[in-house]
């Protein structure tokens, strides 16, 4: 049987230790009570900093709890953060492809839209911020719920939308393997009929995926003539998932 990870069991020790002391520690007192040299425990606070489970005081001489690790159960990045991380990869995703760009984080079962780029053209459409997609039929959510460890975020019930809408939970399943085995998810015409469209995950700190960026359109715009995902498309929205998980993982 493997035995266990020094370092994680350093860093709980941390988090124990500050957990227990309301007015915080510093370097010096954890590596005193750690038996740690100063410059091993400086390296994990550090860590635990950059993760936002711990926080400095005003004189930075002193560590403890954050907010956030007390949050653990919640869903760990505030949606306006993921919004303002994407909003310059969005407008330029739509801005190349002509297509609807939607950014959306998984809120109890639902797919929320956080921000939403029109397509670039003078046609009549509804901004879809704060409104809530279906997981399972649509791109967007698929490519969430493929990456969802715990399974809790899967829908309950698979209503259907069209007749393309994935409603077999053994099918479904199969499909977000498929996601997780290339990278992206697609749809087609599985929530609006003559529309398919793209996602891709976005990963944050630590490699979890906190939400996903796609572009819907008409299928003639979205797919080759032989009805598969058009691979430039794919590539750009791609790019834009890792370019918006970058800055999030750099600003935390």
């Amino acid at each position: 049987m493997p035995g266990s990870v020094q370092s994680i069991e350093r860093a709980a020790a941390v988090l124990r230790l500050l957990a227990a002391a309301p007015n915080g520690l510093g370097v010096a007192d954890l590596g005193n009570a750690l038996g740690l040299a100063k410059a091993t425990v400086h390296g994990i606070v550090r860590t635990l900093h950059q993760v936002g489970f711990v926080e400095q005081d005003h004189s930075g001489a002193h560590y403890h709890l954050s907010d956030a690790f007390g949050r653990l159960g919640e869903t760990y990045l505030d949606p306006n953060e993921l919004r303002s991380r994407a909003i310059n990869w969005a407008d330029s995703l739509a801005s190349r492809s002509g297509e609807v760009v939607r950014v959306g984080r998984l809120v109890e079962g639902k797919v929320v839209v956080v921000h939403h780029v029109f397509r670039p053209d003078d046609s009549d459409q509804n901004l879809d911020v704060g409104t809530t997609l279906p997981p399972h039929a649509c791109a967007l959510g698929k490519a969430v719920l493929a990456f969802d460890a715990g399974g809790t975020a899967k829908p309950r019930k698979l209503d259907a939308y069209t007749t393309r809408t994935i409603i077999q939970p053994a099918k479904l399943l199969d499909e977000l393997a498929a996601v997780r085995a290339k990278g992206w998810a697609g749809e087609f015409e599985e929530h609006t009929i003559e529309l398919a469209g793209i996602a891709a995950p976005i990963r944050g700190l630590g490699g979890l995926v906190v939400g996903a960026v796609g572009l819907t359109g008409r299928i003639e715009r979205i797919c080759d003539s032989r009805l598969r995902h058009r691979t430039d498309l794919v590539t750009m929205v791609r790019a834009t998932a890792e370019a918006i998980g970058r800055d999030l993982r750099e600003e935390r």
